[in-house]
């Protein structure tokens, strides 16, 4: 089971904060990825680094228990089957959500999903297959799923030959790819393969014991991707993401193992956040959907007045509404790792009976003896 380190779940939240503001970025200016906004918020156009530290971060996560010991994983089925309990449940509930909420208020021009919708997402095959989508955070989970599926390839890979082969084997082949035909750009249905190394890189970062200033060295990798992002642009980032996910990970790797060694601190104090954001990625975009589609329209004019009002309305219910939902499908698949152990939870338990004592005569009060 992947460990939690205290620190990394409040860096999760934020960056699950930070996917809501880049889709209420959405759906408040149009052609994306041109910026059609004001240059004050061209920071919140980039909500696909968060997803790319997501992944980092699952890879890390996950492998902190079998690095521990000697790359073992303790069974694939075991796995795969602990894997589905912890991600499925809450996101057939999402989907379910999301596509109510998809029927009545479309996400996009696209229109709403079809039958073909409700299996390939439902099969969480929207990695493989085109679908007009419920709900446009969730390509995310296919790949997430497609990279559990590889995990225990990948730790045998690592304990057999070691980090550097591992990495050298999951990244040159699709350097080589990018080079010679070119990468698609980002939101395109198909194998997102090249987030593989991603997750691979947070992977061997979880059995790096080195004590190191890693929150440094994590900035001095980070601030020149970020840069060339400035520089060259929205339009170009999002057509180069292929290039972008790859050069900003080791920078996000070194956070986590920064946050994972004690640094940045104060983040323990959103491990709140961290432990619904989860649920929160499922169900934020269909509760923003309605409050700029359905809601904003009356009460803010289009462009910079409806993503605030977006932010300053929909963040707050998202976040209460990703509690309650966490509460019902995602919490408790935590705690109990069974549906009998889920059932019995559930159901009431039946009071014990009352205890009767019984007092001696000699020991009744007088008023007692008066009485009778």
């Amino acid at each position: 089971m992947a460990k939690r380190v205290a620190g990394l779940d409040g860096l999760r939240g934020l960056a699950a904060l930070y996917v809501m503001l880049f889709h209420a970025w959405l759906l408040s200016f149009k052609h994306f990825p041109h910026n059609t906004g004001p240059a004050y918020l061209t920071w919140a156009m980039y909500g696909r680094l968060s997803v790319v530290f997501f992944l980092a971060l699952s890879g890390f996560s996950l492998a902190l228990g079998p690095a521990a010991d000697q790359w073992k994983l303790g069974g694939v089925a075991r796995f795969l089957r602990r894997r589905a309990w912890r991600i499925l449940p809450a996101y057939w509930a999402a989907l379910a959500f999301s596509l109510l909420i998809a029927y009545h208020v479309p996400a996009s021009h696209k229109g709403e999903p079809t039958h073909r919708s409700i299996a390939v997402f439902g099969l969480l095959l929207q990695d493989v297959f085109h679908a007009k989508t419920p709900n446009g955070a969730f390509w995310s989970v296919a790949v997430e799923a497609e990279l559990y599926l590889l995990f225990p390839l990948f730790l045998l890979i690592r304990r057999r030959l070691g980090a550097v082969v591992l990495l050298a084997a999951i990244t040159v082949p699709l350097i080589a790819y990018g080079v010679v035909r070119g990468v698609p750009p980002e939101g395109d249905t198909g194998l997102t393969w090249h987030l593989a190394p991603v997750f691979v890189a947070g992977l061997v970062a979880a059995g790096i014991r080195a004590k190191l200033p890693w929150h440094w060295l994590s900035a001095a990798a980070i601030l020149p991707v970020l840069y060339v992002i400035h520089l060259k642009g929205s339009y170009w980032t999002g057509h180069h993401y292929f290039w972008i996910d790859l050069a900003i990970t080791p920078g996000l790797t070194m956070l986590i193992m920064a946050v994972a060694n004690g640094r940045l601190s104060w983040l323990r104090r959103l491990d709140g956040l961290g432990r619904i954001s989860y649920s929160l990625y499922l169900i934020h975009l269909p509760i923003l959907t309605v409050l700029a589609k359905k809601v904003a329209p009356h009460y803010a004019e289009k462009g910079p007045h409806t993503w605030i009002f977006v932010v300053v309305v929909g963040v707050p219910v998202s976040l209460a509404a990703a509690w309650l939902f966490a509460h019902a499908f995602e919490l408790p698949f935590q705690r109990y790792r069974s549906w009998r152990a889920l059932a019995t939870a559930a159901r009431p338990s039946t009071p014990a009976p009352p205890v009767v004592r019984t007092v001696p005569p000699a020991a009744r009060p007088l008023v007692h003896e008066a009485a009778e």
